[in-house]
């Protein structure tokens, strides 16, 4: 069965110096201290995070795909490589580099990997004009973060984007990043397993609250981790927007449950029930393989945990292609050797 895993990152194997190029610092550089290990380092020389050669060398990734019998991987970046925080224009700069890796990547293994750039969104028209030529490049979509600089997505200046998006036929993956609250529960990584599963939930409140899933039914929108806490508080959200209107409902008149059918998810739960009430919660037509690919929060096996549960081949079928490549906006083909 074609198998497409839709959260997968990847940079390019050397970065260039950001900081001496644009003058100021905070940007990721690569430290290969061994040949297939390095480290992602701010330019003020605190480490991030270590990564092995699987982040950057696509015949690896390859390998480890076959092993696991996946298909195809959608790409996009490591998400501090947003850089959000930088100055515009210096952004756009970041932007084409990391998205014409990728497209280059996507070119030369057409049949194993699809692409998702990145924008700068501190500056939305230059993000428009960064989409525009990602589509023109042969990348599928973007990957934005849950927030710009701890702007909800809900502002009124991120809708133009969003309706760009749309327009462009352009699929967009929402990732957490930035958590909140990150600076108040640095121990136990808890910015991981509580910040980022609330921030999706932030993400999804806002674009439903604001309207701006709502003036644009037709963009074909993906939350990573699974909707992160959304899916099990919908109730809890659902009754805040019930009881609390002037709150809530101030700028869009309809409640959360009516934009189910208009988001897809990931399957990055870690657990069975909760796959399992994700697809019962929205359609097995709205969810679809995604592993965190690849990190060690995300799924080590890919494919694992929905080879695990007791679904037929059509619910397989969409968990596993269907529904990527419908919010790709992809056909099998694509694929087909």
């Amino acid at each position: 069965m074609l198998k497409i895993d839709v959260h997968t990152h990847i940079l390019p194997r050397d970065i260039p110096d950001w900081k001496d190029r644009f003058g100021y610092g905070g940007f990721i550089t690569l430290d290969h201290y061994d040949p297939c290990c390095a480290r992602m380092v701010r330019d003020d020389g605190k480490q991030f995070r270590d990564i092995q050669e699987n982040c950057w060398d696509p015949v690896k990734r390859i390998e480890e795909m076959d092993e696991y019998g996946i298909t195809v991987q959608v790409l996009s970046t490591v998400p501090v490589m947003f850089s959000y925080w930088a100055k515009p224009h210096d952004g756009v700069n970041v932007a084409k580099f990391l998205n014409d890796h990728i497209a280059d990547v996507v070119t030369e293994f057409p049949l194993r990997f699809a692409g998702l750039g990145t924008v700068p969104l501190q500056d939305t028209t230059l993000a428009i004009a960064e989409i525009e030529r990602c589509k023109q490049i042969g990348l599928s979509g973007v990957q934005i973060g849950t927030n710009v600089n701890q702007k909800n997505l809900s502002e009124p200046e991120f809708f133009d984007f969003f309706e760009a998006c749309s327009e462009l036929g352009m699929a967009v993956f929402i990732h957490p990043w930035e958590m909140m609250g990150e600076g108040d529960m640095q121990k136990y990584w808890l910015p991981w397993l509580v910040g980022m599963p609330a921030e999706v939930s932030r993400a999804i409140c806002s674009l439903i609250f604001s309207g701006t899933l709502e003036r644009l039914p037709d963009m074909r929108i993906c939350f990573a981790h699974g909707g992160g806490s959304f899916p099990a508080t919908i109730g809890r959200i659902d009754h805040g927007f019930d009881v609390r209107p002037d709150l809530c409902a101030t700028d869009n008149p309809y409640g959360p449950r009516k934009y189910l059918s208009q988001m897809y998810f990931d399957s990055l739960v870690h657990e069975p029930a909760m796959l399992d009430y994700l697809i019962r919660l929205v359609g097995d037509d709205r969810v679809m393989l995604g592993t965190d690919y690849p990190f060690p929060l995300g799924e080590l096996e890919p494919g694992k945990l929905i080879e695990s549960m007791q679904y037929g081949n059509g619910i397989k079928q969409n968990l596993f292609n269907g529904a990527a490549l419908t919010w790709l906006g992809l056909d099998s083909s694509a694929f087909a050797t």
